[in-house]
């Protein structure tokens, strides 16, 4: 059970980067994005390396099932595997030419219906079912959108989502989540390591669409499968940096009649870089506060009481606070 979910992480790794060396000619000639005025760098460069993720992603998951055999995780694997690849190629042709906000929504919605059908179980037994299902496919599509929308600074989708799949391997390691899960966790970690040495600031190659949404869709299952499994308050803390900034985000241009669906510079780690934050101080913030957070989800895992989920949970939220007040306050030096 340990050991195949571990042996995808290198494997994931390895081919998440030699991917990587392979396309980047084919992405540095198609797939470039150039500097506007919304644009954390300064240079064109080249996007889309998140293809390479979600291949090292598929083809790792895929072989471990393959030797270990499927049994009856086979249905929901090729679920899946389906619905990442389909916002994948959304991703690839949104990177290369924008597509509406309506057939993107759309698509998404089709997809994260299927796998919230897929995995079934229950988060809240007194609500009625259809109730409870519509309101996981809307987190589900906000979550695949938020990560989008914060995939806007070297690193910054590596720091968020290397803390929050590791603790999930650790978590499945010991007996507290099942094996799909586990194993997906382990080659997204792997994906993401051998991804993150290109990203690294300042970065030679950005993610693009074609990763930032099958990641938010990857991420946002791994979640609802934690919190079905139990783990509830869990699954809230360990993104709740990123649901906090996009969500708060997108509140404050709502309010002020802004057109949510365009491009901005204003979620706080935008902010933070426009206050004279380096851009390596911003993530690796946000990296610890995402480890403080992994940590403040695994006290409610091994200690499941209302008092201790409330502290981890009141903690988590000040920690969050605490960080997007520093990004929102100009820098001082000396």
């Amino acid at each position: 059970m340990v050991l195949a979910p571990l042996a995808a992480v290198p494997l994931a790794a390895g081919l998440s980067a030699g991917l990587i060396l392979a396309l980047r000619p084919l992405l540095q000639r198609y797939a470039l994005a150039r500097p506007n005025a919304r644009s954390s760098h300064t240079v064109p460069t080249p996007q889309g390396g998140g293809i390479a993720i979600v291949l090292a992603v598929l083809c790792s998951v895929g072989a471990v099932l393959a030797l270990r055999g499927a049994g009856l995780d086979a249905l929901e694997a090729l679920i899946l595997a389906h619905a990442t690849l389909a916002l994948a190629i959304l991703g690839a042709v949104d990177d290369i030419r924008p597509l509406p906000a309506s057939l993107r929504l759309g698509v998404q919605a089709v997809v994260v219906a299927g796998l919230v059908m897929a995995v079934g179980g229950r988060l809240m037994p007194g609500v009625p079912v259809p109730v409870e299902r519509a309101v996981a496919i809307l987190a589900g599509i906000w979550f695949v959108n938020l990560v989008n929308f914060m995939d806007g600074l070297d690193w910054m989708t590596v720091a968020a989502f290397v803390p929050l799949t590791a603790a999930l391997l650790l978590l499945g390691a010991s007996g507290g989540l099942p094996f799909l899960p586990t194993l997906v966790a382990a080659a997204l970690l792997g994906g993401l390591l051998g991804f993150a040495p290109f990203n690294r600031p300042v970065a030679r190659l950005f993610l693009g669409d074609v990763g930032s949404l099958p990641l938010g869709l990857l991420g946002a299952w791994l979640l609802y499968r934690l919190a079905v499994a139990g783990g509830l308050a869990a699954a809230i803390l360990l993104p709740l940096y990123y649901l906090a900034d996009a969500t708060l985000t997108l509140g404050r241009r709502l309010l002020r009649r802004e057109p949510v669906w365009q491009a901005h510079r204003s979620h706080w780690y935008q902010r933070a870089t426009d206050n004279g934050f380096p851009v390596i101080a911003v993530v690796g913030r946000v990296f610890i506060l995402n480890l403080a957070l992994a940590g403040l989800a695994g006290a409610t895992l091994l200690w499941p009481s209302w008092p201790v989920t409330v502290l981890a949970c009141g903690a988590g939220i000040a920690l969050v606070a605490s960080v997007l007040h520093a990004f929102a306050r100009r820098r001082t030096i000396g």
